[in-house]
């Protein structure tokens, strides 16, 4: 008999939060066909309308924040800090994309004979396959500008943590959007995940996840040319210069791969040093991770809360063993929870595993480069291109490296790597097409091209 429903277990406390059923292929489907009638009406819904709308959901999220915070707390392990951050997080994506319906222009195009011009088309059901470690803000990155877009959606969060997404399908009904205009599944990926992919009415994929997964996402998707948007893994550089003020970086470093226990595709898990100061940033390195305060994550001075699980504990501490040297560790609980310290490793080569994999938990690898070309190769020479960062003075430094590195998102001097108004994506392995920003919008819509002819 397949599972019918699924315990939501505390990672902090490893107490069981919820039991929540888990959706059938049989109602997937008519999720989705429902999602699919809902759509002839929300497309024909008048911009300002739609606008209107969203900025009630936005308002719903924000009165329901320390809600939906506390619920993230139970349900992924998150600091309440972070936990905050991310509810605000979906009510200014919404906030932000409220202004697009009004705004989705196309445009005229000169031609003979008659006038030219260009509409973009909503595509009709958009499937959201969201993944554990960020609930919230990445079910919102999905879901809002395809509805704004004049879509319908049907989301799938991680079968592990269900709780904030189901809650956000709630307030978008208080809010008053139509029903199954926006509907979340809580399910399997192997049943609703798979259903989405397969089921020929849904006309989109945006998913987050593994490379692995992605790509066989990608392949069965090409059975129907159904669209897709993909932010997989990632293996990113933090970069240090000798020029760079070296305090700040090495202060900073931890909070740059350690924020949610490091389970992040862009941690910046690689830290690269220039030779002449790598000693130095080492010795300054270490207070600074013995400083990151691991613990409970509702209480507010908490930096870095618990693994999602024991297998994901188990799966990151397998990186640290004989093949490489641990350089320090900071501090993690006893007892209940999935803990597991801030760990910085020294690899032995740029092959070992903890270099090259998404360890995806606590574990920073470290090595020094030589030079401007060297750090280049040594940050590119990986199958991901998501994220990083670089620290320099220097500002003609900082943009050659900058264009020199294979990634979709870079900061200098600064780990900052979201923005709802910018754009969010990976190069290479690490994913296909854009979140966030303006651009958004274009993967959710197709161009369509009308001529009117003016000849008598």
């Amino acid at each position: 008999m397949p599972t019918t429903s699924h315990q939501v277990v505390n990672p902090a406390t490893e107490q069981e939060v919820a039991t929540v059923q888990l959706a059938s292929v049989e109602q997937t489907d008519a999720a989705i066909e429902l999602s699919q009638r809902a759509f002839q009406q929300w497309r024909n819904v008048a911009p300002a309308d739609r606008g209107r709308l969203l900025r009630r959901f936005a308002a719903a999220v924000d009165g329901a924040r320390e809600e939906l915070a506390l619920l993230e707390v139970r349900n992924s392990g998150h600091t309440i800090t972070n936990a905050r951050w991310e509810a605000s997080n979906v009510r200014d994506v919404l906030d932000y994309y409220s202004a697009a319906p009004e705004r989705l222009f196309g445009r005229q195009i000169p031609v003979a004979g008659g006038v030219d011009m260009t509409f973009k088309e909503p595509l009709g059901v958009v499937a959201v396959i969201v993944p554990w470690n960020f609930p919230m803000p990445i079910a919102g990155w999905g879901f809002v500008p395809a509805l704004a877009a004049g879509n319908t959606v049907v989301l799938k969060p991680a079968e592990i943590t269900p709780l904030t997404a189901m809650r956000l399908g709630e307030l978008a009904l208080e809010a008053g959007l139509p029903a199954d205009v926006f509907t979340v599944l809580p399910g399997k990926g192997s049943v609703v995940g798979e259903r989405f992919v397969g089921h020929p009415l849904v006309r989109k994929i945006c998913f987050t996840g593994s490379t692995e997964v992605g790509t066989r996402i990608m392949a069965r998707a090409a059975e129907q040319v159904k669209r897709v948007t993909l932010e997989l893994g990632g293996k990113s550089a933090n970069i240090v210069f000798a020029d760079a003020d070296v305090e700040k970086a090495a202060a900073t470093a931890p909070y740059g791969v350690f924020d949610n226990a490091g389970q992040d595709c862009c941690a910046r898990s690689r830290i690269l040093v220039q030779r002449s100061v790598y000693d130095r940033f080492l010795e300054l390195l270490e207070p600074a991770v013995a400083g990151v305060k691991v613990g409970s994550p509702e209480r507010d001075d908490a930096e870095m809360g618990p693994l999602i699980s024991a297998e994901q504990r188990d799966r990151v501490a397998a990186y640290v063993d004989d093949s490489v040297d641990i350089a320090f560790r900071g501090n993690a609980p006893d007892g209940p929870g999935h803990w597991y310290p801030p760990t910085v490793v020294l690899p032995r080569s740029a092959s070992d595993a903890v270099w090259r994999e998404e360890v995806f938990g606590p574990v920073v690898a470290v090595l020094p480069f030589e030079d401007e070309a060297d750090a280049i190769a040594m940050a590119n020479d990986t199958e991901y291109g998501l994220s990083g960062s670089i620290w320099t003075r220097d500002v003609g430094r900082a943009l050659r490296v900058a264009r020199g590195v294979e990634a979709g998102n870079l900061s200098v001097n600064s780990h900052s790597s979201v923005r709802y108004s910018t754009p969010f994506g990976g190069f290479k392995q690490s994913g296909l097409g854009r979140e966030l920003g303006p651009d958004a919008l274009d993967s959710f819509t197709d161009l369509k091209n009308v001529f009117i002819s003016t000849e008598e």
